[in-house]
């Protein structure tokens, strides 16, 4: 019995293995790159492909805005998808939230430099009272001071 060097590529390409699944997966391939260039950059970037399924490609996006925007552009979307190759009879979009990311957290610590806060505060004493003093002496008592 002839053994193959390379036994999980076999495996992968037989039909009754994971052949489908790869077929799959390369298919998901092909369709990410055609709505990458498919779609408005900045709609491309908040979302993904996710499924081809029964005729029905689905797009994750980010967010509400994104999904709404990319289902107003289902129509033109499923036309390209069809236009490329693939059986689409339609877009489907969900709103498919990815980890909380970088710009979420909280802005880093940055103190209130001593002299910046001296000024500050030499300038808020020579003020008459009004709203800019008011806010000038809520940003000294709130602010962080640097030692």
């Amino acid at each position: 019995m002839f053994r193959s060097p390379h036994p999980i590529d076999d495996y992968l390409a037989d039909g009754e293995g994971a052949g489908r699944l790869l077929a799959h997966a390369a298919s998901l391939r092909k369709l990410a790159r055609i709505y990458q260039n498919a779609a408005p950059e900045h709609l491309a970037q908040a979302s993904r492909v996710a499924n081809h399924k029964s005729g029905t490609v689905v797009i994750h996006a980010d967010n509400g805005a994104v999904a709404a925007k990319l289902r107003q552009m289902a129509p033109t979307l499923a036309r390209e998808f069809s236009n490329r190759g693939f059986e689409c009879n339609g877009v489907q979009v969900k709103v498919q939230a990815l980890e909380i990311s970088d710009h979420s957290r909280p802005p880093p610590y940055r103190p209130l430099p001593a002299v910046a806060g001296r000024e500050l505060a030499d300038l808020a004493a020579d003020m008459a009272d009004s709203p800019l003093r008011a806010a000038i002496e809520t940003l000294l008592r709130r602010s962080a001071r640097a030692e």
